[in-house]
C-alpha cells in the first residue's frame, strides 16, 4: 500500500464541474478556483457517463495545468474502473473517491491506480481524497485517513444527512460530530486538513461566507464550491493575511534565537513547541 506524504495543501477553493459539459469544463479554468473537481459521479446522469469520460480525456490531454485537477469517480466497481481509465493522467492531481465507507475502498483504489500508472509511465502517484458520505464512513474515518494515497478527507453532508435521517436546523448538531471527526482523523493521520463541504443553496452567499469562516476556525482549510460566485469568498476566507504569516514566522524565529525549548513572543507570552506547531502549520511546514 502506498502512502503519499505531501506538503500541507493550500488550495482555498475547489470548484465542482460536471464532465459531461465540455464548454463548462473549459470555462472552469478561468473562474479563479485553486482546484477543480471534475465530476463523473452524481453530477452526471447514467446516460451521459460515457460522453463525460470522453470529455475528460480530451480535457486532460489539452489543458495547460496551472490549477489542481481532481476527478470525482463512482465507487461501484463496474463504473470505477471505467472512470479511472479516463482519469489517470499526468495532468490529474488526484482522485476524489465518492462514498468512501471503509479502508478497503481506498486500498482497492490504490491497487487500480498503481496498475494504470505503471502502464502509462506516470511517475508522480495520484493522490486520493476520500469523500465520506455515510455513518459508516464517519465511524471509519481514522482508518480511511491512514489509507494508501489519502491526502485529505471531505464530508458529503447531503448524503450523510439522508443516511442519518436528520432534519431541520437542529439536525446540524448531529452533523457537527462528523465535521469534528474529519478534523481529528486528518490530524491523527498527519494528512492535509479536510476541505469544507459544499453549500447547496449557492445563492445565499452570506451563509456561505459565515459557514466558511466557521469551518476555518474548526480546523478545515479550503471549501468545495458548486458555483463560481462562491469562489471569491472561499479564496478570501482561506487566504492567510500578512499579519498571520508574519506572526507565525516571528514565533519560529524567536524559538530558534532562544535555542529551542521556550521563548517569549512579541507580547511577552510564552512560546513552546505547541505554539510552534501551530505556527508551522500556518506556514505550511509539516514538521
Amino acid at each position: 500500500m502506498q502512502k503519499i506524504t505531501t506538503p500541507i495543501m493550500r488550495a482555498r477553493s475547489h470548484l465542482y464541474v460536471p464532465a459531461n459539459d465540455s464548454s463548462r469544463l473549459l470555462k472552469s479554468l478561468s473562474r479563479g478556483a485553486d482546484a477543480l473537481i471534475v465530476d463523473l459521479e452524481d453530477g452526471v446522469s447514467p446516460a451521459d457517463k460515457d460522453a463525460a469520460r470522453k470529455n475528460l480525456v480530451s480535457f486532460l490531454n489539452e489543458v495547460d495545468v496551472t490549477t489542481e485537477i481532481w476527478v470525482r469517480v463512482n465507487p461501484e466497481k463496474e463504473l470505477l474502473e471505467s472512470d479511472l481509465e479516463a482519469s489517470v493522467h499526468k495532468n490529474c492531481r488526484g482522485i476524489v473517491l465518492a462514498k468512501a465507507n471503509k479502508l478497503a475502498d481506498v486500498t482497492n483504489l490504490d491497487l487500480l491506480l498503481t496498475r494504470l500508472e505503471k502502464s502509462r509511465n506516470i511517475t508522480t502517484p495520484l493522490e486520493v481524497s476520500a469523500l465520506i458520505e455515510s455513518a459508516a464512513g464517519v465511524l471509519n474515518a481514522q482508518d480511511i485517513a491512514n489509507g494508501p494515497r489519502v491526502s485529505r478527507l471531505q464530508l458529503g453532508e447531503a448524503d450523510l444527512r439522508a443516511d442519518l435521517g436528520t432534519s431541520g436546523e437542529a439536525g446540524v448538531t448531529t452533523i457537527q460530530y462528523a465535521r469534528s471527526a474529519m478534523v481529528f482523523a486528518s490530524a491523527a493521520a498527519g494528512i492535509n486538513p479536510p476541505v469544507a463541504a459544499v453549500l447547496t443553496n449557492f445563492k445565499d452567499l452570506d451563509a456561505f461566507r459565515k459557514s466558511s469562516q466557521e469551518f476555518k476556525e474548526w480546523g478545515y482549510f479550503g471549501r468545495a464550491c458548486i458555483h463560481p460566485d462562491q469562489i471569491t469568498i472561499a479564496n478570501e476566507i482561506f487566504t492567510l493575511s500578512d499579519e498571520e504569516v508574519n506572526a507565525a514566522q516571528d514565533i519560529l524565529d524567536r524559538l530558534v534565537a532562544a535555542g529551542g525549548g521556550v521563548a517569549l513572543d512579541a507580547q511577552g507570552r510564552m512560546i513552546d513547541e505547541a505554539v510552534a506547531k501551530i505556527a508551522r502549520r500556518t506556514l505550511g511546514i509539516r514538521n
